[in-house]
Parts: C-alpha cells; structure tokens; sequence
C-alpha cells in the first residue's frame, strides 16, 4: 500500500475507533494501540504536511456529539494532549518549546495526574451550576446537565462554604497557608467569584467503587464494564439521570477554561491565578474536588523523576490513571506559545507503559495445580504490554470464562499490572465476526485422563486421581508431612529426585525402596539412606486418622479425619460407605460426603490402597487417643470451638484438654456446637456463636467446666 493510501486508512480507523470510545463508550482496541496509530498518522503528516485535512484526527479533539443528547458549544476549544512516552520524549518536548521562548529555561513545572475518566465542562453563572457538557469533539459537546447534577462531587454553588463568599458581593479572607500556596500578597487573592465561570474535570469511578459496581450489575443480570472508564462514561451518558445516579461517580477539577467578571477591567487583581499550581488551590478554596498529588517543582528533570515514581505506584492512586501531565506553571506562558493543532504546546501528558491491550485469544488450555485444581490458561497471540512480551494470560477459573462469555478466537481485553500474572478482563464482543467458538471445560484431567470433579457451590473443578503425574510432588510433600505420615527426613528435594528418576510414581512406592536404591542417588551415603528407610518403616505404625489426613481427600483436614477414625475402623469399612451414612456425622455436609465416596470409587486410588495394603501400611484399630471416652466424663457428648489466642494453653494444648475430658473440637460453629472457647482476637466464630446463641467460655471457664 502506497504512503497517500495508508494515510486516508489511518484516517478512517482513527476516526472510526474515535467514535466508538467518544460516543458509543464501547472501543475495540486499547489505548496503546490507539497512540500507536496516531503516532504513525503524525509521522506521514510530517512527511507531507500539505497531505493534511481538517477532517485528520490530529485536527480534532474527539469525536462528534451524539445525537442523543442537545448540544452545547463551549466557549472555548476543549483540547486533548500530546503526548510523552518516557523521558526522552518529555525532553524533547521541552527542547521544542524552549526554542520559541527562552523564558521556558526559568520556567516551573506542575504535574498532575492524568485520569482514565471522561472529560467534562461546567458552566457556573453567579455561582451556580447551570450547565455540564461533555468535551465531544472538542468545539461541541453533549449536554447532560441533569446527569451532572447527580455527582456529588460537583458543588451546584460556589464557594461551597456561602458563610465566607458570595457570588455578588463577597470577599473570602485568605489564611496564612493559602497565601503560602498561592505565593501572592493578601490584596492580590481576595477574589470575587465570576459572574460566569467555565471549569474543566474528569469524572470517573474509583476501583474500588467500580468492582463493587460491576458485582451489583452481575447480580441483577444487567451488562458490566470492562473498566472503570467505560463504566465512568456510560454511567454519565445514560438518558435516565436516575440510572446515572445510582453510580458511583466522582470528579477532579483542573482548569479555568472562560471567565467573565468585572474584575477582568483591573489590572491590579490577577484573576484567575496565574499559575497551574496557584490555580489548583483556588478551584480548591472554591469547592472544587482537585487532585492532592500534584506537585510543582524548580525544574523539568525533577518534575520527570516525580512522574516515573507513579508508573509502579500508580495503584496508590485508587482510580485508573495512564500516566501524569506536565504542565508550565505560567499559564500566561503556556498561552502564549500557542497550539499546535489540537494540542497545546504547554504541556505534554508523559504515559504510562500500557497495561491493558487487546489480542486475539488462540487458545484455551488447562493447567493442573498441585493441589488438583484445574486452572484454565488463555493462549494468546502475542502482545507487548508494559515492556513485556504477552502470550498466556490467567482465565480464572470455568465460571469466569462461562459469566463472561470468553470465546476462542475472541478479540480479548488483557490487563497486566506490575508483577501480577497478565489475565483476561473480557471479550471485545463487537469485535466477533462468526468464527469464535464457544468453551466447554474438560470433564476428564489432561495430566492423567481420569474424569475431574466439580461439587455443588464451589468454583473449582479438582482431579483427585492420587497417582496424577501433575500432582505427584505436592501429593508425596503432604504423605510424609508431620501432620500425615511424619516421614522425618523426607524433604521436598529428596522427593522430586526420587519421582525425576522413577522410583516414585504414588505415595505407596515409598513402602518398596531398598538401600541400594537410596545410596544411588545424589547426597545419599549409608547413615542418611539407612535413617530414611528407617523413618519410612515407623510411619507404618501411624494410627487410622493419620493415615487418612495422608490420602489428601478433598475436604478433609485434621479434625474431619479424626471424626472418620471414630466411625470407622479401617480404610476398608470406610470405603464401603454411602454418602448418606457420612452426612449423618456431625460436620459432614454434602460436598464432603460426596468427595470421600468418590475418591474411593476410583479405580486409581483403589490400586493406591491396595498397594498401601500389600507393604502393610493398614492401620485396623483406632489409636488410643481416639478411643470413645467414658460417658461419665466432665465434657461427655460435648462439641467445642476455640477462636483466637488463650492465656496459657496453645492451639493444640486446649484440644488435647478438651479430647482428655471426653469432648469433641470442631473448626466451625454451628447449632450442635456445645460451647465456643474464646481467647484474644477472635474471629467471625465469635459473630456466628453470638447469632446462633451460643454459650461462649473463656479459659478459666472452660477449666471450671471440667471441675478443676
């Protein structure tokens, strides 16, 4: 394609995607890519500057006013920015304007945030908001007053505090700290409000603010945002200022962009402030939300070391940003070094590395953690963002694929920040062309092919296929953990070298090392062979609920399997039960339950225990310290929570008390539980046990319970 051709192509997209982000609040590329091809137009104008048309992107602010809203011509051009991608190109901005004024070499700086929000104008007669108006296309916006009204941010009057100014006649004393901000003797800042006042913002919503949005929007079935900007803009865009009132906007004020007073016939009275930095604490005095991050600074390096310290730190913010402009002080200054084309030159917005792009999703590929969650993982045609070459992104989980919509072939909107894994933010649906294809999640393990397990209310879908290659590592690390079969000696290295080289393929393989085979691998010399198979012959001696805390059964801890060792005798009574008989103990519910019936119906953890059997790791008696206790004991038939720190007895000391008097510990509270103990800090147990009515002891309580 010819250069006059790429340029009218330009154009057009420029144009079209200008459209989309200013009047339909619904782009299909992000930011970056949009600068990327501004950048390649500027660079063609350059070239053939007599190529150029009023009808370029670079001639125009943004896009035209939608018909749906009456319009509003601003009193004077709403402009956008050009902008900076690093120092570099902040430096060379710099170099540019100091040529045509050598005044910029003495120059200060202010910097202030640049807002990922919508642009807005308001229009203030006598002090009273009269007006709001979009920026459009920057000479034309659309009128959406009554939206306007709805943010509580935006003061309907000026001053907000009426008891100090007055739009007709006031003068608002100025204290010590202001004058210090504004720089200027006391005469000079004693300023009557405008007759008429125009100012510039940017109404957004915080991050916060927009998940708890989207949340609410998914709850009642309705479309959610993809980011706060377009949830900002659609929010202010709705025809219903009752819609728009429910959202939780919020706005920053900027700039004076017309003013009308008599005071403007008084040389003596600098109205507005003459400085940016000046003009902030007076939009301030005023009423008006500004931003408390902005700085002045002495010189231009320093005003650019201010601004790369919020690339990283920019989620301090607590709204989006992508990036920080900088402005000369001089208003006067920057006014009169002019435009060029849409931009001022008085300022550059200096850009953050991209962190949200859109890329085509190839892909949808399944990892297998070490606990046995499927984890779902977006392949992606490759992308930069933030300096890194993209190609896998995080889907979350099934549910976040099927909630969203995620189609391979997708036009996808990935995010990543700072050093969290990059992950798919959603589709770009009007993007599609036919060919996407919807998701199905997999119904067996793509590790070990056995069929995976999704239960009722839970977001995870799990293989538990004990002998799973995917899970081997972490499966052996819980086996021999102190908590399990307490195999000392056995730590996480000596366990990946003996599943590296294949003598491990289950947790039973242990039970069938020989010396030899230990003093063949790398560290190991007689003693330290020796000690291990000596280590690994005691655990055959663990009692049932060790040996079940072992087997990692979804669901099932410390407390749960002792529960089980009461019921049962032996790894083969407990295979033979049904659901129904295990949600008959107290703690079991249906998720539970059905996990356990299910481990044991497959057929490969079936061979697992056989083989456990075969090397006589088959406890068949309950341990002693899971023996029933005499009904006459002090706490007999009674069930105990404990939440937060006690006095004198630790975690597992007031358990061991509790099991020693004939009672029961369970981890959570509910209306069978007999008493809550409770110790310093306690958790939500404390809230549940008040609700439900729950007696609650403290430790010399629960001592007294026992008659000591």
């Amino acid at each position: 394609m010819d250069a006059f051709s790429r340029y009218n192509q330009l154009k057009q997209e420029i144009n079209a995607h200008n459209h989309r982000y200013h009047v339909l609040d619904n782009p299909i590329i992000s930011d970056v890519e949009y600068d990327r091809l501004l950048v390649e137009l500027r660079q063609i104008e350059s070239e053939h500057p007599d190529w150029v048309t009023p009808d370029s992107p670079t001639q125009r602010a943004g896009a035209v006013a939608s018909d749906k809203f009456e319009k509003v011509k601003h009193p004077r051009p709403i402009l956008s920015l050009a902008n900076a991608f690093g120092a570099a190109d902040a430096r060379t901005w710099y170099e540019r304007i100091r040529k045509l004024d050598d005044r910029v070499e003495r120059a200060k700086f202010t910097v202030e945030p640049k807002i990922d929000g919508l642009s807005v104008v308001l229009h203030y007669r006598d002090g009273v908001f009269v007006q709001g108006a979009t920026r459009g296309d920057g000479e034309i916006g659309e009128d959406i007053t009554a939206n306007l009204r709805t943010v509580r941010a935006i003061p309907l009057q000026i001053p907000v505090d009426s008891g100090q100014w007055t739009a007709s006649s006031g003068q608002k004393p100025v204290s010590s700290e202001q004058l210090s901000l504004f720089g200027g003797a006391e005469e000079n800042y004693q300023l009557p409000i405008p007759n008429y006042l125009v100012v510039r913002g940017e109404v957004f919503i915080n991050n916060k603010e927009f998940e708890r949005l989207n949340t609410r929007l998914a709850e009642n079935g309705e479309k959610t945002y993809m980011n706060p900007r377009n949830a900002a803009a659609g929010s202010l865009r709705q025809l219903s200022p009752a819609i728009t009132a429910t959202r939780p906007l919020t706005i920053l004020v900027y700039q004076v962009v017309y003013w009308e007073n008599e005071a403007q016939k008084n040389p003596d009275i600098l109205y507005p402030p003459g400085s940016q930095w000046e003009l902030l604490q007076w939009l301030k005095s005023l009423g008006f939300p500004v931003t408390d991050v902005a700085r002045r600074f002495d010189a231009l390096d320093e005003a650019i070391s201010y601004t790369e310290t919020w690339d990283e730190g920019r989620d301090n913010l607590g709204y989006e940003a992508d990036g920080m402009v900088i402005k000369l002080d001089d208003l006067g200054m920057a006014l009169e070094l002019g435009f060029v084309g849409k931009d001022p030159r008085g300022a550059i917005a200096f850009k953050f590395p991209a962190r949200e792009v859109t890329t085509t999703l190839l892909n949808i590929e399944v990892d297998v953690g070490r606990t046995g969650v499927l984890t779902p993982k977006a392949v992606l045609e490759a992308v930069e963002i933030g300096g890194v070459i993209v190609r896998n992104a995080t889907l979350h989980n099934f549910d976040y694929i099927a909630e969203k919509d995620i189609r391979i072939g997708d036009r996808v909107l990935v995010k990543r920040a700072g050093e969290v894994i990059p992950y798919i933010i959603g589709p770009v649906t009007d993007a599609r062309g036919g060919a996407e294809t919807i998701y199905i999640p997999p119904q067996t393990c793509p590790a070990c092919g056995q069929a995976v397990e999704h239960f009722e209310g839970e977001v995870a879908w799990y293989c538990v296929n004990a002998a799973c290659p995917a899970q081997l590592v972490r499966n052996l690390e819980h086996f021999v953990s102190r908590g399990a079969m307490d195999i000392n000696g056995l730590g996480i290295k000596i366990v990946e070298q003996l599943i590296a080289i294949g003598l491990v393929r289950d947790v039973a393989d242990l039970y069938t090392l020989t010396r030899e085979q230990l003093l063949a691998l790398e560290g190991f010399a007689n003693k330290k062979a020796d000690n291990l198979l000596a280590a690994i012959a005691e655990s055959k001696t663990q009692p049932l609920n060790r040996l079940i805390i072992a087997l990692g059964i979804h669901g099932v801890g410390e407390v749960a399997a002792g529960d089980l060792a009461r019921h049962f005798s032996s790894l083969d009574d407990l295979s033979e039960t049904s659901a129904a008989d295990l949600e008959s103990i107290e703690g079991f519910g249906p998720n539970t339950a059905a996990a356990i019936v299910d481990w044991f119906a497959r057929p490969a953890n079936q061979n697992l225990l056989q083989k456990l059997k075969e090397n006589n790791v088959w406890p068949v008696s309950i341990p002693s310290t899971f023996n029933l206790q005499p009904s006459n004991l002090p706490f007999s038939g009674l069930t105990f929570v404990v939440t937060g720190t006690l006095p004198t007895l630790s975690r597992e000391g007031v358990k061991e008390f509790i099991e020693a008097q004939g009672g029961k510990v369970t981890d959570s509270v509910s209306k069978k539980t007999s008493y809550l103990v409770l110790g310093e800090n306690p958790g939500s147990k404390h809230d549940k046990a008040l609700s439900l009515g729950v007696p609650i002891l403290d430790e010399d309580g629960l001592k007294k319970l026992a008659g000591q």
